[in-house]
């Protein structure tokens, strides 16, 4: 007997959809779309446990893997890459590993999904404290296992985000985010709402484990230090709205601090110079409020 996963099975509304005009489609696509953010909303808790987990592999000095195939694979490699540059971590905090490589983001690789020891090569760097996240939309991907397998070998966390509740890869790993996207509009076709999914579960995640390594300060980005012209204007934005100060000050206030954002924010807020900043920063771990605090700062964010 087959056992189909969720997102294999037809969906019973869509069965005349290859009779429709073009705005009809668009509508039946609409209506299943719609139903993702619920589904991604009833695995919060466990996405929650995933975050813990993340920044305790990163508060230890490890990193983040994701490991995906096919449309898991680009979206795990899209979140990595967006990561740096949004919120000035370092590469190597979240890595991401694609079934079949740098081709296969680009090009449909057949058959590399389904190699159990592909995914256990591609995580032969993990080390123990790091956090293994694995996507499948079925659950079941063997690329996504061998790379769960390795991490449970090296010591390492393991999450897995899928769309099928019964996820046979769940089994064995710590956390399973298990979303209940039922039947595409198109069966088996996973990069719809399986997708959709996917990404909105591993951005959440990823953003939650940025703010909670202190890579925020209320809902700005300050980890972006401005390095050229245009990041120097993003980030003394950033400063006037966290201070309510004008631009003059900010700009004098980057400029003490080498162009690092948290510096000059410090700096701003506590009336403090660049180096007494810094120095509260780091002992704070980077994380601005609690370099506020160490500075005897009670400031409300927003208030500017």
């Amino acid at each position: 007997m087959i056992v189909r996963a969720p997102t294999e099975e037809r969906n019973t509304g869509t069965y005349d959809i290859d009779l429709l005009p073009a705005l009809d489609v668009l509508r039946q696509i609409n209506a299943e779309d719609v139903t993702v953010p619920a589904a991604v909303g009833a695995v919060l808790p466990e996405l929650a446990r995933a975050v813990e987990l993340g920044v305790a592999a990163l508060e230890g000095g490890a990193s983040i893997h994701y490991f995906g195939a096919g449309t898991s694979g680009r979206i795990a490699a899209q979140d990595a890459a967006e990561l740096p540059p949004t919120y000035g971590v370092p590469p190597h905090w979240v890595v991401s590993h694609h079934a079949g490589g740098g081709e296969a983001l680009t090009r449909a690789v057949e058959g590399i999904e389904d190699d159990w020891g592909s995914g256990r090569a591609d995580a032969a760097e993990i080390t123990p404290g790091s956090l293994v996240v694995g996507l499948a939309a079925s659950g079941r991907t063997p690329y996504v296992g061998g790379a769960l397998e390795v991490a449970r070998e090296r010591s390492a966390s393991t999450v897995l985000i899928s769309a099928n509740p019964q996820a046979p890869l769940a089994e064995d790993v710590d956390v399973h985010v298990g979303m209940s996207t039922g039947a595409e509009v198109i069966a088996g076709s996973t990069r719809m709402k399986a997708g959709t999914a996917q990404k909105l579960a591993l951005n959440a995640f990823s953003t939650a484990v940025m703010v909670r390594m202190g890579r925020t300060y209320s809902n700005l980005m300050v980890g972006v230090d401005a390095t050229n012209s245009k990041l120097r204007g993003r980030v003394v934005t950033i400063l006037m709205q966290a201070t309510g100060l004008d631009e003059e000050a900010c700009a004098r206030a980057l400029n003490a601090a080498e162009g690092d954002t948290r510096v000059a924010l410090v700096s701003l807020l506590a009336d403090v110079d660049a180096a007494s900043a810094a120095r509260a920063l780091g002992t704070a771990r980077g994380r601005v409020r609690a370099a506020l605090g160490a500075l005897g700062v009670a400031e409300r964010a927003g208030d500017g």
